[in-house]
């Protein structure tokens, strides 16, 4: 346990050395409510990147998702991401066609602990993110009072690029927006299309007040 917790504050210190990167908290406080923050997906870095860039105290209660075949393919990896990280596990293909992949994200929530997640599900290389996939929406809908953070990571693509293991240096940024909420009567699609306007609402030169 005290080897996962210095392992985790010099992670944070090596994200912001490497990245320069702190929180700016445009739309709303760093407070401990629970929330779900939802982000572009760039790079295996950006959980890690959102991690160092919120306050201590938080970081505790808040996990990011990660794919239990990529995360958990090497002891180095399962430890990383359940000692230190306390991530939850999702898979990206079903073993049944009964199992429900947002069962250990309902599971996290129902525990009081706030969510990381990356709705385009896949990590993309272009500057604009994916379509959202379906999971943001019926989360919001089993949970309504779990507040929605959109959340913009800038420049991530760079310091670790898909297919690389090794970061570079480069400046980066995370911004968490303004809470969203499902609205009443609102359909599936018209929400993820708001959502992602609201990540996208975050990038440089794109925050409208």
């Amino acid at each position: 346990m005290v080897l996962a917790e210095i392992t985790g504050l010099f992670l944070a210190w090596l994200a912001r050395l490497i990245t320069g990167a702190q929180g700016h908290w445009k739309g709303c406080p760093p407070t401990s409510e629970q929330r779900i923050y939802f982000a572009n997906h760039q790079s295996h870095f950006d959980w890690v990147l959102i991690w160092a860039s919120l306050p201590g105290e938080l970081r505790s209660r808040t996990r990011p998702i990660a794919a239990r075949d990529y995360w958990t393919s090497s002891k180095l990896k399962t430890w990383l991401t359940s000692a230190v990280f306390n991530a939850v596990y999702v898979s990206r293909t079903r073993a049944t066609p009964d199992e429900d992949p947002l069962e250990p994200l309902v599971d996290t929530l129902q525990g009081g602990d706030s969510l990381v997640i990356f709705p385009e599900g896949t990590r993309s290389n272009k500057g604009a993110p994916q379509a959202f996939k379906a999971g943001l929406y019926h989360l919001s809908e089993q949970f309504p009072d779990v507040q929605l953070i959109p959340t913009w990571i800038d420049n991530v693509q760079r310091v670790m690029p898909k297919g690389e293991v090794v970061p570079v240096p480069i400046l980066c940024t995370v911004t968490f927006g303004a809470p969203i909420r499902i609205e009443p009567g609102e359909d599936k699609r018209a929400f993820l299309e708001r959502a992602r306007a609201a990540v996208m609402a975050l990038r440089p030169g794109g925050w409208k007040a």
